[in-house]
């Protein structure tokens, strides 16, 4: 995925980086595109080519940023108005255990979890709305969800361009050497997502068992 997304968005001129690595982040949790394209992975991408000079770090830091404090509150806005009814779509039904572990999150730790659910691709793209269901007061969730914000978008675009760099280094050093590291890579995450995968279905099994009905 993350070389299909670096080769569509090569093809592009430098200021439509800036705003399709802004859409993707926006609407992770304002469009629950996040289910398709989790946002970091459009956020590193848009690190590794700020690496190679296309477009201005600082700048597209400013923008993920931004997209992601502007596409939460959009997220907590729909939450808050269509509530339970936005447990109830097809993508989501199929997690009721998670997204009744993320409301008891929610309730407990409030803002701390807004922020630590920023760095979980499901809770980046389900908190925003969760929060408005909670009916967690705006303010609140406002300034966690900056901190949040800032904390995650600055610090993956900063890890793209890091390994951009590196990569880049890598290959003049090494051809086999890249091929290496990315197939251990490509095997750590394949082995986290199965992982993942058998422990939702676990959890939901288990939900569906203590709620019948």
């Amino acid at each position: 995925m993350i070389n299909w997304i670096l080769q569509q968005l090569h093809s592009l001129p430098s200021v439509w980086v800036y705003l399709l690595v802004a859409f993707l982040v926006f609407g992770e949790a304002a469009l629950f595109i996040g289910f398709v394209i989790p946002g970091e992975t459009a956020v590193i991408v848009g690190g590794v080519i700020a690496s190679q000079g296309r477009v201005n770090i600082v700048g597209l830091s400013v923008a993920v940023v931004l997209a992601a404090i502007i596409g939460d509150s959009v997220g907590y806005a729909i939450g808050k108005r269509y509530g339970s009814q936005i447990l109830e779509l097809k993508i989501l039904r199929k997690r009721r255990a998670a997204l009744d572990r993320a409301l008891e999150g929610l309730r407990k730790r409030g803002p701390v979890y807004v922020i630590a659910g920023r760095f979980t691709a499901f809770l980046r793209a389900v908190m925003p709305g969760l929060a408005g269901i909670s009916k967690m007061h705006y303010r609140r969730f406002l300034i966690a969800n900056a901190i949040g914000g800032l904390l995650w978008g600055a610090g993956f675009t900063m890890i793209g361009f890091l390994a951009g760099h590196a990569l880049h280094r890598i290959e003049k050093a090494a051809s086999w050497v890249g091929i290496v590291l990315l197939v251990l890579f490509a095997s750590f995450v394949t082995f986290h997502h199965i992982r993942s995968k058998r422990r939702e279905a676990r959890e939901e099994t288990e939900w569906e068992v203590t709620h019948p009905d």
